[in-house]
């Protein structure tokens, strides 16, 4: 028998038994939707975070005091100070832009209105480093900081939750019971398009917030000349540190692509996992596939025999019944794939990520297919093709 009559062979033997081969399929559909959409969407949600994350800004490390790698507990004299950053800004040429950071976690006031509030206290190339998009208004400036000006830039969370009918600017709200007047707002972190809420913010002068004991712990926050100079740049920057301090062993850095490639490796472990979750789903599809090509190999006993008996060798039986297996499974993995690109790119939508469908996995998808069904396919179709003749035109 020729391929072209096994396959239209194979499709009539489908049409007739639409249910039982529905039925047959929906394994295979379920574990090639689970598969492509497991890997759409991880590639989409890696793509997401990664554009986030770069998107706080280029080049960027951070280098801080940490008592876990000090032999005894960090003390006051081990804290970054001002002119730490100062020596970083005109020491290191690998250097770009540099700034000081720290961090309150605490409530602000406007009017009777009270928020819980990040208060980040910085310098005026905060603003560059972590690529902020204004709004309205104006960032703070270096004399500002300098002179500890009570000054204040939020983020639109907090502007929307204090000044709902959207006037911001001049306005004053209340940190520790003394008045910043607001002078710029800008977006949102992208870290909240996420998931989650997104914080409320507020950067004031680091000089100003000093005044009111609000963050001791300065952190240095810096951004490389360029993406091959972040190492080089932070490792000077921990060493000067070091030096300064007369330590060893009391600061670290970290940088931006260090956290990207860490959020890779977990992404692409979790979807290993669910990758192997659906293709389990894909083995037991396979298993259904076999176990009804012999339900089919009983049923059609007599008509093996005929065939048979008119001619067709054990060969052609053994084609005619594995084609039919791969024909199942090829049927089951093209539904398979527009459900389950279907479903990645509704999930994209709603994550607002872009639906990364890869045509690579497309193909693994079919092939794995094709592949069960002549593995599946394999055992029932050497059954029926060694049928004794006589014995099959005997069955009823």
């Amino acid at each position: 028998m020729e391929i072209v009559e096994s396959i239209k062979s194979a499709l009539e033997s489908i049409w007739v038994n639409k249910m039982r081969s529905a039925l047959t399929m929906l394994g295979i559909i379920i574990g090639v939707a689970a598969v492509i959409a497991v890997v759409a969407i991880g590639q989409g949600g890696r793509a997401a975070i990664n554009q986030t994350l770069e998107s706080m800004g280029n080049n960027l490390f951070d280098v801080y005091p940490s008592s876990s790698v000090a032999e005894t507990p960090l003390t006051g004299r081990d804290m970054i100070t001002l002119e730490d950053v100062e020596s970083v800004r005109t020491m290191i040429p690998a250097v770009k832009a540099v700034s000081a950071e720290s961090y309150s976690s605490m409530l602000t006031q406007y009017g009777k209105e009270k928020q819980k509030t990040a208060i980040i206290g910085c310098e005026s190339d905060y603003n560059q480093i972590r690529n902020l998009k204004l709004v309205e208004g104006r960032f703070f400036e270096e004399h500002e900081d300098k002179s500890k000006r009570k000054v204040m830039v939020i983020n639109e969370e907090l502007a929307k939750a204090y000044f709902p009918e959207g006037e911001v600017l001049g306005k004053q709200i209340y940190v520790m019971n003394t008045p910043f007047t607001v002078i710029g707002v800008v977006k949102n972190n992208d870290m909240a398009a996420l998931g989650g809420e997104p914080s409320k913010d507020a950067m004031i002068p680091i000089r100003t917030s000093q005044t009111f004991s609000m963050g001791m712990w300065i952190e240095i926050m810096g951004q490389a000349q360029s993406k091959e100079e972040v190492q080089e740049a932070m490792d000077q920057t921990v060493k000067l540190l070091h030096q300064r301090h007369h330590s060893e062993s009391r600061y670290r850095g970290y940088s931006l692509d260090q956290e990207i490639d860490q959020t890779n490796d977990i992404l692409g472990v979790v979807a290993l996992i669910i990758g192997l979750i659906a293709g389990i789903s894909l083995l037991v599809g396979g298993i259904g596939v076999m176990n009804i090509m012999l339900v089919s190999v009983t049923e059609r006993t007599r008509e093996i025999g005929i065939r048979m008996a008119l001619g067709a060798t054990r060969k052609d039986i053994l084609i005619q019944f594995l084609i039919e297996a791969v024909v199942i499974c090829l049927v089951g993995g093209t539904l398979g794939t527009l459900v389950g690109a279907g479903g990645a790119m509704i999930v994209a939508f709603i994550a607002h990520w872009p639906p990364l469908i890869d045509p690579r996995t497309i193909l693994i998808a079919f092939g794995f297919s094709a592949t069960i069904g002549i593995f599946f396919g394999l055992y029932p179709a050497n059954k029926a093709a060694k049928m004794d003749p006589i014995t099959a035109l005997r069955y009823e």
